[in-house]
């Protein structure tokens, strides 16, 4: 059987993964996943929302928003250019 990160009950249906996706993700490879930050000038939130913004694929499928777009929005973007454009203004004010 697959670890909890990989299936339904590990993943948030709202993007991401819940409190026992990352707790297993962390223990199956030893990383240090953190729950989102949905606000604020935290570089861990400019850095996803710059790597996300820039992943390959759709934000909607079939009329529905995909993975991708629900992962965006737990982490207060809109869209994939949004979370571009927040990126950009995070990263510009943590330089100040």
């Amino acid at each position: 059987m697959s670890a909890a990160w990989q299936r339904k009950e590990g993943k948030n249906p709202e993007g991401g993964l819940n409190a026992k996706g990352r707790a297993s993700y962390n223990k199956e490879t030893g990383g240090h996943l953190k729950a989102p930050v949905k606000s604020g000038d935290n570089p861990r939130r400019a850095s996803f929302l710059a790597r996300m913004g820039n992943m390959p694929g759709p934000e909607m499928k079939d009329g529905k928003p995909t993975r991708l777009l629900l992962s965006l929005k737990a982490w207060g973007a809109s869209s994939k250019a949004d979370a571009k454009a927040k990126a950009k203004a995070i990263s510009e004010r943590n330089k100040k």
